[in-house]
């Protein structure tokens, strides 16, 4: 294991700790490591267990999304191990702090959480229905569907990271076809086929039919490798250069197509821009990417403690079985909903959640979680509620002056303005109010107990 900087000051002479005292400062903690909010805070306890614990900074009833610590935080941290953070100007504050540790603390590991994920951004400002494009279609998980009712020999293929249709299979041949991929990154790609009622069918591990791919016979080991997630394809550039894949569509362990009449040309290049300079960072809202997460979270505290490896890798396991169920849980309650579309009185930190479910949370503003709104945000909020027959509104408890206990403004004018009469809370999993720590809920817990029941009424699938 590492020397830990509270093991470092012990051996310091006291002569040198009180020259020292004006540069750490601070309060020291039995813990290991700090995070910068509550959902990191909780994967790295669960991964932790019993060999390492770690603060969140960040008090009950504040969300993380907007705070900033005192001036004596730094100094906490660098008596730890360990700081896990998001490196993204949403959280300017972790951004400054990592940059500090790293340049002044040497003992310290420092984690991205986001590490690795930069595929996966949706931008700020991406707009797909002023691009005149609606997106994925969402499956029908209601049918059970047959080999021989898949349109195999005509399906289209989307560019996951902006949910752009790339092109389509018609009759054997490409027409479009995967993207260049950033030399050292990858890009995640999707298709979809219907049947003959055009009806859209689901793909992935825990559906009968699932999508991979391979490098075509005559292609060059080492330029991309593939990894597939059963619903989409990762290719990831390891050199500069060529290939050819052959997409594959399975029917559990049978392999029932393939497009190898017409191989796709892959072409990885070190020139190819793989990251949005602006970018909305709530990936954790998403069980999918909260797994990729804990991911990245494990290989960090396996490199400063690779002594207790199998045991941050049995916890990560455990506890992304968990995250799954989440995953199933949310998924049902969409197939399950009367409506694909709810009304949420705040910003805007599910976009990651409705592109994966497939379905639209209208808002007045977005990201940004001080933005006013204006009048015409709250008549198009009202527009949506009568057009869709809405009867509960969702709102972020922690934009209550007590959450918990109060509603946000916005969802008082919504009870004043509309017929709405109910509101539900759904959590960012950014902070915990009283209840919920009292509880002892963490990431799991608010998932399963706060945010599925609330959007089960507001999608009226009960």
């Amino acid at each position: 294991m590492n020397l830990s900087r509270r093991s470092v000051l012990a051996g310091i002479g006291a002569g040198t700790v009180g020259a020292l005292a004006g540069c750490l400062g601070g309060e020291n903690t039995d813990a290991d490591g700090y995070t910068a909010f509550f959902s990191l805070y909780d994967w790295a306890n669960e991964i932790g267990g019993e060999e390492l614990s770690f603060e969140d900074p960040v008090g009950t009833g504040r969300m993380g999304h907007g705070w900033s610590p005192d001036g004596s935080l730094t100094t906490d941290v660098a008596s730890t191990d360990i700081f896990i953070y998001l490196d993204t100007t949403e959280f300017t504050w972790a951004q400054d702090l990592a940059t500090e540790l790293q340049a002044d603390y040497d003992n310290i590991t420092v984690i991205d959480a986001l590490d690795g994920l930069e595929p996966y951004f949706i931008a700020f400002d991406e707009d797909d229905e002023e691009n005149g494009d609606e997106g994925i279609p969402a499956p029908d998980y209601n049918t059970e569907f047959e080999p021989e009712d898949l349109g195999l020999d005509d399906f289209d293929i989307w560019d996951l990271r902006e949910e752009q249709q790339l092109g389509y299979w018609h009759n054997d041949h490409w027409h479009g076809g995967v993207p260049e991929v950033p030399l050292g990154s990858f890009v995640p790609v999707a298709i979809t086929i219907e049947d003959r009622d055009q009806r859209v069918v689901p793909l992935g591990r825990d559906h009968r039919f699932w999508m991979d791919a391979r490098l075509a016979d005559d292609s060059e080991d080492g330029i991309v490798r593939i990894e597939s997630q059963g619903d989409h394809i990762e290719f990831h550039g390891e050199s500069e250069g060529e290939a050819e894949i052959i997409f594959e569509i399975y029917d559990g362990d049978e392999l029932i197509y393939d497009t190898e009449n017409d191989p796709d040309t892959v072409t990885v290049s070190e020139d190819v821009d793989a990251d949005f300079e602006f970018f909305d960072p709530h990936l954790w809202v998403d069980p999918i990417h909260a797994q990729r997460m804990v991911d990245t979270i494990t290989e960090g505290l396996v490199s400063y403690d690779p002594d207790n490896e199998a045991v941050y890798q049995e916890n990560a396991e455990a506890y992304k079985e968990r995250m799954d169920d989440v995953h199933d849980q949310i998924e049902e309650v969409v197939s399950d909903a009367e409506l694909d579309v709810a009304v949420f009185a705040g910003h805007d930190s599910y976009q990651y959640l409705e592109r994966r479910y497939n379905f639209q949370l209208a808002t007045p503003t977005g990201v940004t979680p001080d933005a006013v709104e204006s009048f015409d945000d709250i008549s198009n909020l009202a527009e949506v509620i009568e057009e869709h027959d809405i009867d509960t509104v969702l709102y972020d408890p922690f934009e209550a002056a007590n959450p918990g206990e109060d509603y946000p403004q916005m969802v008082d004018v919504l009870f004043d303005e509309t017929d709405i009469e109910e509101a539900e809370p759904l959590s960012p999993v950014e902070g915990v109010t009283e209840e919920w720590a009292d509880n002892d809920w963490g990431w799991v817990d608010q998932m399963e107990n706060v945010n599925i029941p609330s959007l089960k009424k507001a999608l009226k699938a009960d």
